[in-house]
């Protein structure tokens, strides 16, 4: 329910966390293997569907990291996107079941232990893996989550291989970011509350500079394989074209089920332990 005596508050919040999740929701889905559009769409349910029926004042919902590797899989095993789609709709009626049993109290027995292990676990994936993509070495699909990589390279490995693949542009917008942020968090939003509403500024340079690369040092212009490029629709029929219905042809293969039942334990999990963490700050 909207209260209008917050709206001075959630609306800047709601601003950051636009700018924050949209390139977040096109990353996960572009080192998901699906299509982008799909990344926009799970952002869009979660900010406004979710919301409606979530009990956590601090969550924030959309497409998940930790589902990466099993999307990714998956969608090469059943060998369709669209059969992969009946099973994430299997797993969301599995969560809407276990909603309703109230099952989701099982989050309050997990030791913070738990908590604090699976976030620093995350953060630490995080950064391992976007290393290389922050100095423009893009050799796999962005996110790269394996450890062993596909020429039988470790993480490790990779981060000094990187060195060898420096790409100027990627690594100035990467390094002006990083430093917008730490000169923000340490200085800037201890000056005044306004600074703690403009967060978003470091997506809006990364955003800004490649354009200004483009136009004006084509030597720092970004390779087509490190930009982002969403389909665009030139009619309301073609808007409506992007969108992919599920294929239940096979929704009752050992195969689909299994997947069904793999997302909605992994997600719930990791969902119940997010919103335990924030609504507890736990961090």
């Amino acid at each position: 329910m909207i209260r209008l005596k917050e709206i001075r508050n959630d609306l800047p919040a709601g601003v950051v966390v636009f700018l924050v999740a949209a390139p977040l929701c096109l990353g996960i889905a572009m080192a998901s293997g699906a299509p982008l559009f799909s990344g926009i769409i799970a952002g869009i349910v979660g900010g406004l569907v979710v919301t409606l029926i979530s009990s956590s004042q601090l969550g924030v919902s959309g497409p998940a990291a930790g589902l990466t590797v099993i999307v990714l899989q998956e969608i090469q095993v059943l060998g369709s996107f669209e059969v992969f789609l009946s099973a994430v709709m299997l797993a969301g009626a599995v969560q809407v079941a276990l909603g309703l049993l109230r099952a989701g109290s099982i989050g309050y027995d997990c030791p913070t232990s738990v908590i604090k292990g699976m976030l620093s676990g995350i953060g630490i994936i995080i950064i391992l893996k976007q290393i290389p993509h922050a100095f423009g070495y893009d050799s796999n699909y962005a996110g790269d989550v394996h450890y062993i990589q596909a020429g039988g390279g470790t993480t490790f490995k990779e981060l000094f291989r990187t060195l060898d693949f420096i790409t100027p542009g990627a690594l100035l917008i990467s390094t002006i970011s990083l430093a917008i942020h730490i000169f923000w968090d340490l200085v800037m939003s201890k000056k005044h509350k306004v600074f703690q509403i403009i967060l978003g500024l470091m997506v809006v340079v990364g955003i800004i500079l490649p354009i200004v690369f483009r136009d004006f040092y084509p030597q720092l212009t970004l390779p087509a394989n490190q930009l982002v490029t969403l389909p665009v629709a030139d009619s309301v029929n073609g808007f409506v074209q992007q969108f992919t219905l599920p294929d239940f042809s096979r929704v009752l293969t050992y195969d689909v089920l299994f997947l069904a039942g793999t997302i909605a334990i992994v997600a719930s999990l990791e969902t119940l332990l997010c919103v335990e963490a924030t609504d507890t700050k736990t961090f």
